[in-house]
């Protein structure tokens, strides 16, 4: 076929591909999760063929190929060399699948006896430029396998802003993205505290009024803490059970909280079960999420004996609901702009308790050891690596490991409007009033 005829054939299908964008890339969104159409058209098979040219040579400079012969050759009677084989035998390739999360795709690949894992996820960095892809995970789900995850572009860029994501489950909320495109969700059955650590401007308060607003569609009450005034929390008032504006009012707050949890115990003591969870759907509780916004205006104690003595108090109070609610239907969101071992010995004693961590960007290293330092090294320099510029992302953990994310962005209008809507869902707690009634009139 003349050169020109094919240039003129492929000239014409890429013109009706473009033409035909406009009509067919909604209806592939809503098929296969918002998968742009040029993706299907052009960058799957592309990167599919480069995978296919470059798996061999990969495999061979990042140690993966193995050889069948014997490394050691003798030669005569008493000598006996090392050498290479010409052609290592890669790992068995499988067929690359299009990844509905995403523009990305996933491979299975089979293992040589004798490799791990763990060899494949130390080559992701040469496995990323050879494939020139954004990212790339490697899981092993069955023995003698692994999955390679690949991302084209970074999801994490892309604006998530106003678009409701449906929940999994009860007390779990879908607030943003991860970095392999997955709904980055918070389960507080799974992980009933969380700790959220993050500077100025860089998307804390945004995660919490996602997380607020998921929360607030489903049969929760809600309880705020935000001793800077209320003027974070101000945004969805109408859907909080109660707001405690000041450490006098948080203090009291706590106090009613644990008193709470006492009387769940009871409650569970006599129906025999472990926890609220046991109980039967007409006779359990209504489950209670309390919300702290910059933890360390409840811990600092000030000059004088009566701040000192409320920020000890604050700080049992704090442990000590963390401790048993997890069993009580009574969940912890503590949030921080620096979380570190000045504020007392309570702060490190309350962090053991919270098993979930979200890290934004920071200002100090302690402050990223402090909510990351269990995981791994690799995560605290990972959340250091977050600029001013990438507001929202946090590095979290998902699944028993860490992973890049970022939150969906909602206006003021929007947390406001999903607050009103959700207003008549909020659980009428008048203990809970009476208690912060109490706290300001102690504070006056």
């Amino acid at each position: 076929m003349d050169a020109t005829l094919i240039v003129w054939i492929l000239t014409a299908l890429l013109c009706v591909g473009l033409l035909t964008q406009a009509y067919w890339e909604p209806r592939l969104r809503r098929r296969f999760g918002g998968v742009p159409l040029v993706w299907y058209l052009i960058g799957f098979p592309v990167t599919v063929c480069r995978i296919r040219f470059t798996w061999r040579r990969l495999c061979q400079n990042t140690d993966l190929a193995v050889v069948r012969r014997p490394r050691y050759t003798m030669v005569g009677r008493d000598v006996m060399v090392r050498g290479v084989a010409l052609r290592p035998i890669p790992p068995r390739l499988g067929v690359p699948k299009i990844n509905r999360l995403g523009c990305g795709l996933s491979v299975r690949v089979r293992l040589h006896p004798g490799q791990t894992p763990a060899q494949f996820i130390a080559a992701t960095e040469a496995i990323v430029h050879a494939w020139r892809v954004h990212s790339v995970r490697v899981i092993s789900p069955e023995r003698g396998e692994v999955l390679i995850v690949a991302v084209a572009r970074d999801p994490l860029v892309v604006d998530q802003a106003r678009r409701m994501y449906p929940a999994p489950r009860f007390m779990a909320a879908v607030v943003g993205r991860t970095g392999d495109s997955s709904a980055w969700v918070i389960d507080l059955r799974k992980i009933p505290h969380w700790l959220v650590v993050g500077a100025t401007q860089s998307g804390k308060s945004t995660l919490l009024a996602a997380l607020v607003t998921h929360l607030g569609a489903q049969p929760v009450a809600l309880v705020g803490i935000d001793c800077k005034g209320g003027m974070e929390f101000s945004l969805f008032a109408k859907r909080l059970s109660a707001l405690a504006t000041n450490r006098a009012e948080a203090l009291g707050l706590l106090k009613a909280m644990i008193t709470e949890a006492e009387a769940r115990m009871a409650v569970c003591r006599a129906a025999g079960v472990r926890s609220v969870w046991g109980l039967d759907d007409d006779e359990r509780p209504v489950p209670i999420v309390v919300l702290v916004d910059e933890i360390a205006e409840l811990y600092l104690a000030g000059a004088t004996l009566a701040g000192r003595k409320e920020a000890v108090e604050c700080s049992t109070a704090l442990l000590r609901l963390a401790q048993l609610g997890a069993a009580l239907g009574i969940h912890l969101v503590v949030a921080a702009q620096r979380f570190g071992s000045e504020l007392g010995p309570g702060a490190t004693a309350l962090r053991a308790q919270l098993g979930g961590r979200i890290c934004h960007r920071v200002n100090d290293e302690a402050s990223a050891e402090m909510a990351l330092g269990d995981l791994s090294p690799d995560a605290i320099a990972v959340a250091q690596a977050i600029t001013e510029d990438e507001k929202g992302v946090a590095v979290t953990t998902i699944g028993g490991h860490w992973v890049r994310a970022r939150s969906m962005l909602l206006t003021p209008d929007n947390v406001r409007q999903y607050a009103a809507r959700n207003a008549h869902r909020t659980p009428e707690l008048p203990h809970l009033a009476a208690a912060l009634e109490a706290g300001g009139e102690s504070h006056e």
